[in-house]
């Protein structure tokens, strides 16, 4: 996924990384609804370069490897129920039960998401998954965050004016 950052092109090409194509280089959606929506993507952080750099323990705590690779797994075990669920093609809003969201929230016990209210689990989950079904759909796209909304919105165009 490209991502424009003032006039810096950030990112790479992305591919499936897998033998059956499932279109899971669109997953950094996800990222960016749970950047849009709970605040929180070390993930993002570090695609935008911005991480927080200048208080060594918040950049090794909550912006360094474990946090990515918590978040990596939380966008993995998500892709991989909606496409167990075969919603990847349906205009339906995909539904995880509490007991995924609670799994997600022990994931995520000791990171600076903690203690994020399920419904704000299950919008950034909802937000993602819609923005990923119409990347899906068109092949391409643009995809803006709200971070004052908390949300994430996608255009096959940009809107000028």
């Amino acid at each position: 996924m490209r991502i424009k950052r003032g006039e810096t092109i950030l990112g790479d090409s992305l591919n499936d990384n897998t033998y059956i194509k499932d279109d899971y280089r669109f997953h950094d959606v996800f990222h960016m609804a749970y950047m849009s929506v709970l605040g929180w993507s070390p993930v993002m952080r570090a695609l935008l370069r911005c991480k927080r750099k200048s208080d060594s323990n918040i950049d090794e705590n909550e912006d360094g490897a474990r946090a990515a690779i918590i978040e990596e797994a939380v966008s993995v075990i998500i892709f991989n129920r909606f496409k167990k669920s075969r919603n990847l093609n349906s205009r339906s809003k995909l539904e995880l039960d509490y007991s995924q969201y609670k799994y997600i929230c022990i994931m995520c016990a000791d990171l600076e998401v903690n203690g994020s209210p399920y419904r704000q689990w299950k919008d950034a989950v909802s937000q993602g998954y819609e923005i990923f079904r119409q990347l899906k759909r068109y092949r391409k796209g643009y995809v803006f965050l709200n971070l004052d909304d908390r949300t994430i919105t996608f255009s096959r165009v940009i809107q000028v004016g």
